[in-house]
């Protein structure tokens, strides 16, 4: 099946089919991570889910490897699909193995030897190291199975079968939620029971991925002969695949750092604050990710056949969209962020605490979903650079200054304030590199124009 209804099906439509799937497929990834720290929180305690949200940065850095190589060669494949080079496209397919097999045993390896030191670094305190040890040892364990899910569901999606996509990470999510009560009440593991939990509902997952993957009435399909190392095709996977790679690095330094702040001037209740908000601010981002994930092989697809036109109005299509979503983002944490919150806690200090976060975490959502378009609409496009630049700007140039001056002068409050103003002044910014970009395809599309006329 060749995805030809890229090049020549109406944007509002193709954006609907491959986006909607996509955003409940995202919208299940986000709960699939909630369910852990619901179940954590309810049932083993507040300092439990403080000693989760002290494992983000690891899970970062783990998930920054899986994209360096899914989200790549992903977009990749999406190009090659636009040029109807199928066999290049199912040589990148193999490739996602071999890196993610690879990458994933070094990243498994250096974390289990340093877990503790790594752990403190990350903000664990002595009350809250053992919840983090218990949960990660686990999760690092399955790094393998992970990454070779999410990058392969990935490539499912980018070849035109994103229902199956969504179907894959539903099957997760489901399998995830029926196991973690099993492992933490009835096995009576707690905290270690939820990442036993997490790691079969993937290797379930995984095993159907692989099911749809072997067949050969595709056009994208294993075979004996891709799975042969190609260096030029790593590196150009890798290459597209830096700017979500060093926005998830950027991130998982960020985190250090919120964590290590809220340690200093509110202890290890609002790190675990932090989780709670975190949780449901990525709720409703994932939304703009989904949106993304249905941009993706759109964009891509017509970028690689040079049809301007249907690339611009995908892009702008989707910013609204975001932007519509995140709005109903800001209008809940505005309005009722300690009914959110308390599906986390029962405690009422850590309630308190997590509502004020939320509250104060979606002040800019609005403008949040135009700049994560743009993001990702230039790596989508192979645009490298600025996907690169924009990615770190928001993470590096914005957010850390913040970090480091306003939490000496408000406390708590200084470090949920940050993230709001690295959101207005990254989308400022994205927005000076978007207009001269459409400006560019206007120009390449009238010179497409006059070729086509002559």
């Amino acid at each position: 099946m060749i995805p030809v209804e890229l090049g020549t099906e109406k944007i509002g439509k193709l954006l609907k089919q491959y986006a909607t799937p996509a955003i409940i497929a995202m919208l299940a990834t986000s709960l699939y991570n909630m369910v852990d720290s619901i179940f954590i929180g309810q049932g083993v305690g507040p300092l439990a889910i403080s000693g989760l949200a002290v494992t983000f940065p690891l899970m970062n850095i783990s998930i920054a490897f899986g994209t360096l190589v899914g989200v790549g060669a992903a977009t990749l494949i999406s190009i090659l699909l636009g040029q109807k080079d199928y066999k290049m496209a199912n040589r990148v397919l193999g490739n996602v193995v071999i890196l993610n097999v690879a990458i994933s045993f070094v990243v498994t390896a250096l974390s289990l030897i340093f877990m503790d030191p790594i752990l403190y670094f990350f903000g664990a305190s002595d009350n809250t190291i053992s919840y983090a040890r218990e949960y990660m040892v686990v999760i690092m364990w399955g790094n393998v199975i992970s990454h070779l899910y999410h990058g392969l569901n990935g490539v499912v999606r980018s070849s035109g079968r994103p229902r199956l996509a969504m179907a894959a990470t539903i099957l997760a999510v489901v399998l995830n939620t029926v196991l973690d009560p099993i492992f933490i009440f009835v096995f009576k593991m707690g905290i270690r029971g939820a990442a036993i939990a997490t790691i079969l509902a993937q290797v379930i997952a995984l095993v159907w991925i692989t099911k749809i993957l072997c067949n050969k009435e595709h056009v994208l399909h294993f075979s004996r002969e891709v799975f042969e190392f190609d260096f030029k095709i790593a590196w150009r996977s890798l290459s597209i695949g830096m700017s979500p790679f060093l926005m998830n690095i950027a991130s998982c330094f960020v985190v250090i750092l919120i964590n290590n702040q809220l340690k200093y001037h509110g202890g290890d209740l609002a790190i675990g604050a932090y989780g709670i908000a975190n949780r449901l601010c990525f709720l409703f981002f994932t939304i703009t990710m989904g949106l993304t994930q249905g941009m993706q092989p759109i964009a891509g697809y017509n970028y690689g056949a040079r049809n301007w036109k249907r690339v611009k109005d995908v892009v702008r299509l989707t910013i609204l969209c975001s932007v519509i979503a995140l709005s109903i983002g800001f209008v809940v944490g505005m309005l009722m962020p300690d009914l959110a919150v308390s599906l986390f806690t029962r405690d009422a200090e850590l309630r308190a605490i997590s509502a004020r976060a939320f509250r104060i975490s979606v002040l800019m959502f609005p403008v949040v979903g135009f700049q994560a378009v743009v993001t990702n609409f230039f790596q989508c496009i192979g645009r490298v650079g600025k996907a690169i630049f924009l990615s770190l700007s928001r993470q590096l140039l914005f957010l850390i200054p913040f970090l480091l001056i306003f939490p000496p002068l408000w406390g708590t409050d200084g470090v949920w304030f940050s993230m709001p103003a690295s959101d207005l002044v990254s989308a400022i910014v994205a927005l000076a590199l978007f207009i001269p970009l459409m400006r560019e395809f206007d120009r390449m599309e009238k010179e497409s124009s006059l070729q086509t006329n002559q």
